[in-house]
């Protein structure tokens, strides 16, 4: 997806996170390059793809060299988003070289989780390529970095679903098994959720049966999530859902089959793989000294 349609990412949350991740690898300590790189030094490295994908987290690597020395000088040589084949340039950072240096890993670590992560969003998206089905991440983040994998789920073109607990009512099956010790009905915990629930907001239920689904139904959820379900009965779900409710699929959503779980009707599809599980995209620096 184009970056002028992807909400950018908060200046003030990147610079801490590349902060935090600078100071994790001691990039201001680099006992190598001090010692073998004089300050004087001036370099350019080239930032190249080695795999097929989508890049992403340009912006987070220009903010690493920023951080290191603001002189530095990053362009970057494609958008946000592009898709990209081996070989591609992908951006370019000139001027001192020791920053260049001492940043290399810490940038190159952002763009290679953050391309992953769009680039196995891209796939998703791409099955479903012209069924009327959106595809969204999950909570299955790695700590501390939500908002950045969550924007290169939305750069690979899928959407987000809720950003933390306090985002949405999603009631899964432990909630459910919780509240059937009490001796509560599926309604019944819907109806408690929505009168405590912020006014308005939409209440998701996950069910695995069909039996749960007509319950949920019933209770007037708003979105049912249907969790590791066979196909077949995802339809007969879908039709009984017809204008009542949003439907999700969830649970072992894959390239392989994703787009057969999409035919069914369903109205979007969950996969927590994008983020926990995306190889990270081949991307690699390499460095031309010019001037000493």
């Amino acid at each position: 997806m184009p970056e002028s349609q992807v909400s950018p990412l908060d200046p003030g949350l990147v610079r801490r996170l590349v902060d935090a991740a600078l100071e994790e690898d001691a990039a201001e300590r680099d006992v190598t390059t001090r010692a073998l790189v004089p300050p004087g030094q001036q370099g350019e490295a080239t930032i190249v793809a080695k795999s097929a994908g989508v890049v992403c987290g340009l912006p987070v690597a220009a903010a690493v060299f920023a951080a290191l020395d603001p002189s530095l000088r990053f362009e970057p040589r494609l958008p946000e988003g592009a898709v990209v084949s081996p070989g591609d340039s992908l951006a370019a950072v000139a001027g001192p070289l020791a920053p260049i240096l001492s940043g290399e890993r810490i940038a190159l670590n952002f763009l290679q989780r953050l391309s992953g992560i769009a680039s196995a969003t891209r796939r998703l998206v791409d099955a479903v390529a012209g069924l009327d089905v959106r595809i969204l991440d999950t909570r299955k983040t790695t700590p501390g970095l939500r908002a950045l994998e969550r924007y290169a789920v939305r750069v690979g073109g899928g959407q987000n679903h809720r950003f933390d607990l306090s985002d949405g009512v999603l009631i899964k099956d432990n909630h459910l098994a919780a509240a059937r010790t009490r001796g509560l009905t599926i309604a019944q915990v819907i109806e408690g959720a929505r009168a405590d629930a912020p006014e308005g907001m939409p209440i998701e239920i996950e069910v695995t049966s069909v039996a749960e689904a007509r319950e949920a139904l019933a209770g007037d959820a708003d979105i049912v999530l249907l969790d590791n379900m066979p196909v077949e009965e995802m339809r007969t779900v879908v039709e009984a859902a017809r204008g009542r409710a949003l439907i999700e699929a969830s649970g072992g959503v894959t390239e392989e089959n994703v787009r057969a779980i999409a035919e069914t009707g369903v109205d979007r599809c969950s996969a927590g793989a994008i983020t926990h599980s995306a190889p990270a995209l081949d991307i690699s620096m390499d460095v031309e000294t010019l001037t000493s």
